[in-house]
């Protein structure tokens, strides 16, 4: 098959699923929407060149149209927090979400908390459900093919990130105490159908 033939297959493939699934409840008071089947991408800043769209309600990237890696940053700041975030990818992806990082033009694992999404990573002791050069994963969870559910919980330095309700990262790190949230795209295809947050 061609690459787009295979990039509409899992396109449709997402959209079988997210039309299965049961109403989401509406979320709580206390939560923010960063991305919730929006309309638009105005609290976020791109940085690198993929093709970020919303489709069919989701925020949706399927071509990286530069050599590194691209993102979504938000043009806020957050210290202390959590972050539910609802997304689809495929075996091949390479994505991710970023957290308090310090430069909102220079994303990457030195200057932010990597929070992987990466089921094929050379490395998988660093793959899904990881914090890169922080915290490793043993056996490494995977997310390919379904819709999943990442919950990110920083609190001083504690940070744990739990995947479809198994916590795979609880972990203490003093390097980074604030700074913006960003959603990667590296490759495959994927899907954010909700991102939400809240203080703590």
């Amino acid at each position: 098959m061609t690459r787009p033939i295979l990039r509409r297959a899992a396109l449709a493939a997402a959209t079988l699923a997210l039309s299965a699934c049961a109403t989401l409840p509406p979320p709580g008071a206390d939560w923010t929407p960063l991305y919730d089947q929006g309309v638009n991408l105005n609290d976020w800043t791109q940085v690198g060149e993929a093709n970020w769209r919303i489709q069919g309600r989701m925020l949706a990237a399927d071509l990286l149209r530069g050599t590194a890696p691209a993102y979504l940053v938000s043009k806020k700041t957050f210290g202390n927090f959590e972050i539910h975030a609802e997304f689809w990818v495929d075996a091949q992806t390479n994505s991710g979400i970023f957290i308090r990082c310090v430069d909102p033009a220079k994303i990457d694992a030195e200057r932010c908390y990597e929070v992987n999404i990466w089921d094929t990573r050379p490395d998988p002791s660093y793959g899904t459900g990881a914090i890169v050069n922080v915290a490793k994963v043993s056996p490494m969870p995977t997310a390919g093919g379904r819709w999943s559910t990442l919950r990110i919980t920083a609190r001083g330095e504690r940070l744990t990130v739990s995947l479809n309700g198994q916590v795979s990262v609880d972990v203490s790190d003093r390097r980074l105490s604030a700074g913006h949230v960003a959603l990667q795209y590296g490759s495959g295809t994927l899907r954010f159908r909700r991102v939400l947050i809240r203080p703590l």
